[in-house]
């Protein structure tokens, strides 16, 4: 028997705004439990909601860039649970009548390209965190109220790979529209994962949905598990029941934790306290206009505009940083190929020896800048080059001075070079006689040498030019 796996996910962005969704408390991260609360987030009696502004026009950003249709009356709904912490017992939310709706995000694997349903994206305010002690469980309400927004995808994937080049291509969308710092590691972006197989044509299975996974290799792991797990159940004449799993990464297995609600279990119904929300023309154009420049237009243009290679496209759009660094170095040097060469080359070799991701770099480009003109200019070698990146983005030395303590300025004295292979011919007569006889391999050697006695300042052409004459 032949199976398919069906998947869809549910992808929650934590997003950068300064405040919370429906109050003025700080949505800063990272703070000594419960400081950035009030009235509001803790659920007493009284205190009403007010919608963050910023909050709205990024779901719009979100939703245009996703090929989106914007809702033109959109609405909030409380979403009905109990749990320690969310002290409202609801979740204000979106079911009815969402910001965004309709969409697709492409995506591309194994050189194919697919398109990927966005069914909706809602606005809706995060809960608070429980934190487990050996002393008891204690409740962090700063969590409550920070602004999500929930990217709710068709059934459209159908393997792992697919499920990871969305989510890497949603995360750098996000990033570059500068309303999600994008670190999973700190939960600004959880996937839910609904997985359902099936006999290839035929119905839709029974899903089960894995949640609040924050890493690419776990969602991979998980979505096997889960795809094996199923099988093996559905072979052996079993049943799937619909339930919510928790993945244990260290096992490597995920298990049941309850039966999957379904939207009538949590009672939606509209939000007395909220206001519709009525989008017209001129603000969703002004919201349309403001939008920036997004990877895969940066990728578009760096290789049609300013001929770089598609594989160095990919990689000076990594990350905002990345591509930000590369722009600005770009217009300061003059020489996009070249800044292109240096990032994808000398920068990227030293953040990966340093263990320094692309989102927490920074380099001074003026800095860069003077390297490059030296040496495109003819003034510095490229050992001298090199060495100098990796002593600015090591220790933010000062280039100029470096190379002049160091005696890296490149030596062009054809008196000096001339000395230097006068004396290394009178020290390597029998190599000198080998490549007079015909072995041109050795000049290799004998350019090494060379180079070696000048020092670290040697101008190569001029070195390999003089020698030539010198030895024929």
């Amino acid at each position: 028997m032949k199976w398919e796996t069906v998947l869809g996910l549910e992808v929650h962005a934590e997003l950068s705004t300064k405040s919370k969704i429906f109050c003025g408390c700080s949505a800063a991260f990272g703070s000594e439990p419960n400081t950035h609360v009030c009235p509001g987030c803790c659920g007493m009696p009284g205190a009403l909601p007010v919608l963050n502004r910023a909050v709205l026009e990024y779901a719009m950003k979100l939703g245009i860039a996703l090929n989106c249709e914007i809702t033109r009356l959109s609405k909030f709904d409380r979403k009905n649970y109990f749990y320690p912490d969310l002290p409202n017992a609801y979740q204000i939310s979106q079911l009815y009548a969402p910001i965004c709706r309709n969409g697709y995000l492409e995506i591309e694997t194994e050189g194919k390209k697919k398109k990927i349903g966005i069914r909706q994206i809602h606005m809706e305010e995060d809960a608070g965190k429980l934190v487990h002690t050996t002393g008891g469980t204690f409740m962090d309400f700063n969590r409550c109220g920070i602004p999500l927004l929930e990217i709710v995808s068709q059934p459209d994937f159908r393997n792992a790979a697919e499920v990871i080049a969305y989510l890497e291509k949603l995360r750098e969308t996000l990033l570059y529209l500068e309303i999600c710092d994008g670190k999973m590691q700190e939960g600004s972006i959880r996937a839910d994962i609904n997985l359902s197989i099936r006999q290839f044509g035929g119905e839709l299975g029974v899903r089960t949905e894995t949640k609040n996974m924050n890493s690419f290799k776990a969602i991979t792991r998980a979505i096997e598990y889960e795809t094996e797990r199923q099988m093996e159940i559905l072979e052996d004449g079993g049943q799937i029941f619909q339930e919510t799993r928790r993945w244990d990464d260290e096992k490597g297995i995920s298990y049941g934790m309850r039966s999957k609600e379904d939207a009538q279990d949590y009672r939606y119904f509209p939000d007395p306290d909220l206001p519709p929300i009525s989008i017209d023309d001129a603000w969703l154009e002004t919201v349309k206009a403001a939008l920036p420049e997004l990877a895969h237009q940066k990728r578009e243009r760096y290789v049609r505009d300013l001929g770089i290679t598609e594989s160095a496209a990919i990689v000076l759009t990594v990350h905002k940083n990345i591509s930000n660094l590369f722009e600005t170095l770009s217009q300061k040097s003059g020489q996009p190929l070249e800044t292109a060469n240096l990032i994808t080359g000398e920068i990227m070799r030293l953040m990966n020896n340093a263990n320094i991701l692309p989102e927490n770099f920074s380099i001074d480009a003026a800095k860069l800048s003077v390297l490059i003109t030296l040496v495109t200019g003819g003034k510095i070698n490229r050992s001298a080059y090199k060495e100098t990146i990796e002593a600015v983005f090591t220790n933010n030395i000062d280039p100029e001075s470096y190379i002049a303590e160091k005696g890296l300025m490149m030596v062009s004295d054809d008196n000096a070079v001339i000395e230097a292979i006068q004396a290394v011919i009178a020290e390597n007569q029998s190599s000198v006689a080998d490549y007079r006889a015909g072995k041109e391999k050795v000049f290799g050697f004998l350019m090494g040498m060379v180079m070696k006695k000048i020092g670290k300042g040697a101008n190569p052409e001029l070195v390999k030019i003089k020698l030539e004459e010198m030895l024929n």
